[in-house]
């Protein structure tokens, strides 16, 4: 089964309060966005496998995957402990930028679990598939509705929201910096806004230059120049509206028409298309 897990956008980011487990909770509008990697999952019933650990034969191209925990096999190793999977071979093309504040990692692993329900008819509602995708990362349950959502708390948790941008255009840079989570958090000081975001994204896009802002900018910006410059440049190439997404480093333009432009973003990684 061949598919294609693709990352998100945050249209604004407010962060309200740190949580006793540790986490914050914060509210943002997550919007899904076309620039994918690629993912193959392929039953694997005749190998004979000893060794739990190897039931998945996992590999990768493209950009690198730091580490040997990867999403996507823990993805399948959640659904095994309550159903009797057989194994599978999986290889993941990484496109999407990692650290990069795209939700690159957990589409991966959302779309995996979404293969597997289909491929051995697991039967799994979008909920089940929620409440298991919900421990493998905080926007993780996000991808498997995969629709413009408010999100609460953790950022796993949704509630419905009316923002449609079909039609727009987006550019997507990222400065090749990755940006961990634990950094970006590192500077950040919660504080309950004084609109909250749902009513701020009730207005029309073009006011929201001056209301939508993602918090993160605030610590990440001065540490970070080259993310001010970037939404400067989207600005100037006549963005209605500029933005980091996540906790970074990638920032993003909407236009109302095609953009243009112009070479300025080509030391970096750069995608744009329609919504």
């Amino acid at each position: 089964m061949l598919g294609f897990p693709n990352c998100k956008i945050n249209i604004g980011l407010q962060i309200t309060d740190r949580r006793p487990d540790g986490y914050h909770n914060l509210l943002s509008c997550f919007y899904p966005v076309g620039w994918s990697d690629v993912l193959e999952i392929i039953p694997d019933d005749s190998r004979a496998v000893t060794n739990p650990s190897d039931r998945v034969q996992f590999t990768a191209t493209g950009i690198p995957i730091p580490g040997q925990g990867n999403l996507c096999i823990k993805a399948y190793d959640a659904l095994r402990a309550d159903f009797d999977l057989p194994p599978v071979r999986m290889h993941l093309h990484k496109l999407v930028p990692i650290g990069a504040g795209l939700g690159g990692g957990s589409a991966d692993a959302a779309l995996t679990l979404k293969q597997l329900n289909g491929l051995f008819g697991l039967g799994l509602s979008l909920a089940q598939l929620e409440a298991y995708a919900r421990p493998l990362g905080a926007d993780c349950a996000f991808f498997i509705q995969n629709r413009p959502m408010y999100c609460v708390q953790k950022g796993d948790v949704f509630e419905e929201i009316n923002v449609d941008l079909s039609g727009y255009h987006i550019v997507l840079v990222y400065p090749n910096i990755a940006i961990s989570t634990a950094e970006a958090y590192s500077g950040i000081r919660p504080h309950q806004p004084e609109v909250p975001l749902r009513q701020l994204l009730e207005a029309p896009i073009e006011q929201w230059r001056d209301t939508v802002h993602n918090d993160f900018e605030d610590s990440l910006f001065p540490r970070y120049p080259v993310l001010a410059e970037i939404k400067a440049q989207l600005y100037g190439q006549g963005a209605i509206y500029a933005a980091m997404t996540g906790s970074g480093s990638t920032v993003f333009g909407l236009f109302s028409g095609e953009p243009n432009s112009n070479g300025s973003f080509t030391r970096y990684t750069v995608w744009q298309g329609k919504l």
